[in-house]
């Protein structure tokens, strides 16, 4: 294994008027648990049915209707603990959360706050400057999901879709340990990548399905050093918390705001309020939504018709057996074993299937050739139609045959890109498609001489010029090249034009 080490980044800065002011952030990560029923019922839990179709008794909060936990879903919390590297709880509880909202039919979300299934984790969260910065998860916690109001149908009235009532959410907690806006953003990158290699959440934030809660404070120089030493959370200043995000463009412009916002009130002489708040993306600005509510707000209490949830560690050496392996290690590997830069190994990894189509395509090949051709040729036309690798026109066995036949000096790169072209648009065997096009390469020096030969005699004063001056003798490789179509072996070319201009 690769030994990844790195600096940590400094953190953000942001210049008062009276100090220089440092960030922190902790983020809540709401994420839906992939799996087809709902956390305590039957119900699908299938993205774009007509409102409230999906929605069993239990979640529209009938009168007698009991929850009946979901296996599936706590072996996807599992899961992504394992996969965060923290600790798995064998006992847990679920509790109420009491608050009234038109789309909570309960009057209550089933939620865990005393006893989560998932304790202290990590992620590693790198930047692509050669620093990364350990984001400590403070927990991770499964509860039910509210309905949807929807308020710009009608002029007088609002809707409501309980559709996503009690669809499975894991709330990824991660400890203040976030120092930045392009931070909080890596962050929740690397977390969905986790999440869906796990296959534990498919990360759609379009769709809601991956959300998160912003927290924002101030400090200045040292404070939050001082905050790791002692675990004081009074040297981070008040914070606030900005809801349901679900851009990482929004994301980072919302934190700026936030901690302009805050500066200014600090400096002005004033003291931040601790509350929650909303990010307007039109105007640019984040503001009061509510008071945040503390734990005895909701009056919490364990759910009197869920036992606590006890779990064996068998059970949960099963699902760490089954893990796949992560993009952490795999992109260690795949530095190691092909010999790729720390950026190509990143992009190639950043999603599971673009991984398993490069490995395929590497497979037994130069590895360094097989990423190249991956990521600037395929992903770039991919990129081009707005495409992902799952939706690729050229498969891995395609795309291999074009690297053997340039292994093999059958076809040149230049040549190689128009057979690419080809097979991308029409399909097709690359070695057959070379044959009946007539696109070899032409390796034959006596036909490349001759060629060269001709240039030569036609272009004198070139010649003299390129014997006073070595660097010119360019110009003669690109025309043998032109005059055979691009089909002469370069190497060959280059020899010859070195051996009769004398360079």
């Amino acid at each position: 294994m690769l030994d990844l080490t790195y600096e940590a980044p400094k953190p953000k800065i942001i210049a008062g008027a009276k100090h220089d002011w440092e960030l922190v952030i902790g983020m809540e990560v709401h994420a839906q648990v992939s799996t087809n029923a709902k956390l305590f019922s039957g119900a699908s839990t299938k993205f774009g049915a007509e409102p409230n179709a999906n929605v069993a008794f239990v979640d529209a909060g009938m009168p007698g209707m009991l929850p009946v936990i979901n296996e599936e879903c706590v072996a996807q919390a599992v899961r992504t603990g394992l996969g965060l590297k923290a600790e798995i709880n064998l006992f847990s509880a679920f509790d109420r959360k009491n608050y009234f909202y038109p789309d909570l039919p309960q009057g209550y979300q089933i939620s865990q706050l005393y006893h989560p299934i998932v304790g202290e984790g990590e992620v590693l969260v790198e930047m692509g400057d050669g620093t990364a910065r350990m984001v400590r998860v403070e927990r991770i916690h499964l509860e039910q999901d509210a309905g949807k109001s929807i308020h710009d149908m009608d002029p007088n009235m609002s809707f409501v879709d309980l559709n996503r009532t009690g669809v499975a959410l894991m709330e990824i907690v991660s400890r203040p340990d976030i120092r930045g806006p392009e931070e909080a953003a890596a962050y929740i990158v690397k977390l969905r990548q986790i999440l869906r290699y796990l296959g534990t959440c498919d990360g759609n934030m379009q769709n809601g399905n991956l959300r998160a809660d912003v927290n924002v404070s101030i400090c200045q120089a040292g404070a939050y050093e001082k905050y790791r030493e002692t675990g004081d959370f009074d040297y981070l200043g008040t914070r606030c918390e900005i809801k349901n995000m679900n851009s990482m463009r929004f994301i980072q412009a919302a934190i700026e705001y936030e901690a302009r916002r805050q500066i200014a009130i600090v400096e002005s002489g004033g003291s931040v309020d601790q509350e929650t708040r909303l990010y307007d993306p039109d105007k640019n600005e984040t503001r009061s939504m509510r008071s945040k509510e503390e734990a005895h707000d909701y009056r919490y209490f364990p759910d009197p018709d869920l036992l606590p949830l006890e779990i064996e560690q068998a059970w949960v050496d099963d699902i760490a057996s089954g893990l796949p392996e992560l993009p952490d290690a795999k992109k260690a590997r795949f530095i190691e074993s092909f010999g790729l830069s720390d950026y190509d190994a990143s992009v190639l990894t950043a999603e599971s299937e673009s991984a398993a189509y490069f490995e395929a395509v590497a497979e037994g090949r130069n590895g360094k050739l097989a990423a190249n051709w991956v990521i600037n040729e395929l992903f770039g036309h991919l990129k081009k139609e707005d495409h992902d690798i799952t939706e690729s026109p050229v498969s891995p066995a395609q795309l291999g045959g074009i690297i053997d036949l340039i292994s093999s000096d059958a076809i040149s790169g230049k040549i190689a890109k128009d057979l690419f072209e080809i097979v991308y648009n029409e399909g097709g065997d690359p070695a057959q498609i070379v044959e009946e096009r007539g696109m070899k390469q032409v390796t034959d020096t006596g036909a490349i001489e001759a060629a060269l030969d001709e240039i030569i005699a036609a272009n004198p004063a070139q010649v003299e010029k390129a014997k006073e001056n070595p660097k010119l003798a360019g110009w003669f490789v690109g025309q043998v090249m032109k005059a055979t179509g691009g089909k002469a072996n370069p190497k060959a070319v280059n020899q010859l034009v070195a051996q009769k201009l004398g360079g």
